[in-house]
C-alpha cells in the first residue's frame, strides 16, 4: 500500500469514527421513519390522483353512453320518417362516439388496475411502516436503557477510582504513622540505654553527679537537724515512725 493510500485510509477511518460518535441512533431511526411516512403520503396522493382521473373517465363514459343511446333513437326516428340518409348519418356519429366510449372504458380499466396496485402497495407500506415504528420505539427504549446503564457504570467506575485514591492516601498515612511510632520507640530505647543524653536534663554527666552529691549532703544535714530538735528519744536512724494513735 502506498503512502497516500495509507494516509487516505487513516483519514477515512478517523472520519468514520467521528461520524459514528456523532451519530445518534434515536435521531437516525426517527429520520428513517419520517422518510417512510413521506413515501406513504406520496403513494396515497397517487391513489387519490388515479381515483380522480378514473372518476372523470367514468363521467365522460356516461355522457358518451347517453350520446350513443340518443343517436340510436335519432337513427330509428329518421328511418320511420323515410330519411335513410339521416339515419345513416346518425349511425355514423354513433359509431364514432362508440369508439370514443370504448377507448375511455379501456383507459378506465387501466386506471383501475393502476389504482389496485397503488392500494395494495399502500397497504403493504402501511403495515411495513407500522412494524418499523414498533421496532423503532423498541430500539430507542433499549438504547435509552443501555445509555443510562452505561452512564451509571461510568459513574460507579469514577466512584471506584476515587475510593482507590482514598485507600492509597490512607495506606500512606498509616505507613507514615507506623514510621513515626517506630522512630519514637527507637529514641526511647536509646535514651533508656544511655546511648543518647536526655536533652531535658541540663549539663553533662559530671554536672549530674555533682548535683546528686550536693542533694545527698542536703538530705543528711536536714536529718541531723531533726535529730537535734527531737533529743535523745528520737527514733533510730533509718526508721520512720507512724503517726500518734
Amino acid at each position: 500500500m502506498s503512502f497516500f493510500s495509507r494516509l487516505k485510509a487513516i483519514f477515512q477511518a478517523k472520519a468514520n469514527k467521528a461520524l459514528d460518535a456523532a451519530e445518534n441512533p434515536n435521531e437516525m431511526l426517527d429520520l428513517s421513519f419520517e422518510k417512510q411516512t413521506e413515501l406513504l403520503t406520496k403513494v396515497r396522493r397517487g391513489v387519490a390522483d388515479v381515483a380522480t382521473s378514473k372518476k372523470r373517465l367514468e363521467l365522460q363514459a356516461d355522457k358518451l353512453q347517453a350520446s350513443v343511446g340518443n343517436l340510436e333513437r335519432q337513427a330509428g326516428a329518421a328511418l320511420q320518417a323515410g330519411r335513410e340518409d339521416l339515419a345513416r348519418t346518425a349511425l355514423e356519429r354513433k359509431a364514432g362516439v362508440q369508439a370514443q366510449l370504448e377507448s375511455i372504458l379501456t383507459q378506465k380499466d387501466q386506471l383501475q388496475a393502476e389504482q389496485d396496485k397503488l392500494v395494495s402497495a399502500e397497504q403493504k407500506l402501511t403495515a411495513k411502516i407500522e412494524s418499523f415504528r414498533v421496532r423503532k420505539e423498541t430500539i430507542k427504549a433499549q438504547y435509552t436503557a443501555a445509555e443510562a446503564q452505561t452512564k451509571i457504570g461510568e459513574a460507579f467506575s469514577g466512584i471506584s477510582e476515587d475510593m482507590a485514591d482514598v485507600g492509597m492516601a490512607m495506606d500512606r498515612a498509616e505507613n507514615k504513622v507506623q514510621t513515626m511510632q517506630a522512630r519514637a520507640g527507637a529514641i526511647d530505647e536509646l535514651l533508656e540505654s544511655g546511648a543518647l543524653d536526655d536533652l531535658s536534663v541540663g549539663g553533662d554527666v559530671v554536672d549530674r553527679e555533682l548535683a546528686a552529691i550536693t542533694s545527698q549532703s542536703s538530705v543528711e544535714a536536714d536529718l541531723a537537724r531533726l535529730k537535734a530538735q527531737l533529743g535523745p528519744g528520737a527514733a533510730p536512724a533509718g526508721e520512720i515512725t507512724g503517726g500518734t494513735p
